[in-house]
């Protein structure tokens, strides 16, 4: 079994700035893609950013320049840097990863998601 489990959300005024973490544990030979998504109430799921094995990184057009995905590796950990918020970022932030497992078996996991509110 693995589980992830998101940690930083909160509330913040525009312009500030949050770090969530997304760690992974259980069952793990090693984890290739991570990624973070975000769900606004009545809108769709959206990626946010994404960060490979290798690692590369992409961003989505609202958020570059002011996100940085980062992962380590030896902690199964991904991070998200979020810098000068925006009311639109407000969302519940969920983290996702393609965990390789025994018998060279590949799954996707989601955690529970952290809440995100930019507002004054």
């Amino acid at each position: 079994q693995v589980q992830l489990v998101e940690s930083g959300g909160g509330l913040v005024q525009p312009g500030g700035s949050l770090r969530l973490s997304c760690a992974a544990s259980g069952s793990i030979v090693g984890i290739n893609a991570m990624n973070w998504y975000r769900q606004a109430p009545g809108k769709q799921r959206e990626l946010v950013a994404g960060i490979t094995s290798a690692p590369s990184t992409h961003y989505a057009d609202s958020v570059k320049d002011r996100f940085t995905i980062s992962r380590d590796n030896a902690k199964n950990t991904v991070y998200l840097q979020m810098n000068s918020l925006k009311p639109e970022d407000t969302a519940v932030y969920l983290c996702n990863a393609d965990v390789k497992r025994q018998y060279g078996i590949n799954e996707i996991y989601w955690g529970q998601g952290t809440q995100v509110t930019v507002s004054s």
